[in-house]
């Protein structure tokens, strides 16, 4: 089957991923652009697990300032400094910290937390199970619930987007990372907020 330039051109526009890759769905698709769109998001799961190894030291620094009260800054990185110029890129990078602004995480992930800060946050659910009487054998499985929903209020990549809770920010990324195809990483961010 012939695929045109401009069904690629299409396919390109809507998912920001590379000529190549978009003929090759076309073709796999048999021409079905919703079908090649299907196949683009499911291969690129895979696409961002490849990269996690590739170094991403080239990217932008954004800011965003809400009604002069609270600001944040937010440095994105990407592989090559073509991708950092790429308007996915920027609007992934604008949403990011739009997000650190509202949301007021703490850490980029839960690698980052201090183990003597999850240690307090268990300590302190233990003994909130126990006192509501929880059996011992069921403890650990919902304290496991109740420290994984704590990560998710702190770290950045583990909160629910604030456009769309069913994804996750680390989810977000991962998609960006496959639309544009290269490895995408938070790299550090900051958030003040007046009088605090």
């Amino acid at each position: 089957m012939s695929i045109s330039l401009e069904d690629i051109s299409k396919l390109r526009e809507m998912t920001g991923v590379g000529m190549m890759d978009c003929k090759k769905s076309l073709v796999e698709a048999d021409g079905d652009i919703e079908k090649a769109i299907d196949l683009l998001r499911k291969k690129g799961a895979a696409t961002a697990a490849k990269r996690i190894d590739r170094e991403a030291n080239q990217g932008l620094i954004v800011s965003y300032l809400h009604n002069n009260r609270i600001g944040a800054m937010l440095e994105l990185n990407s592989e090559t400094d073509f991708v950092a110029r790429n308007e996915d890129f920027k609007n992934l990078a604008n949403e990011l910290v739009m997000q650190v602004a509202a949301a007021s995480p703490l850490y980029i992930s839960r690698s980052d937390v201090p183990k003597d800060l999850v240690d307090k946050e268990k300590d302190i659910e233990t003994v909130k199970l126990k006192s509501e009487g929880k059996p011992a054998e069921i403890i650990d499985k919902i304290l496991t619930g109740k420290i994984d929903k704590y990560f998710s209020t702190i770290c950045l990549l583990e909160q629910p987007y604030m456009k769309d809770p069913d994804i996750s920010i680390q989810d977000l990324i991962d998609g960006k990372t496959a639309a544009i195809g290269e490895k995408l990483v938070v790299k550090r961010f900051a958030r003040f907020e007046l009088g605090k």
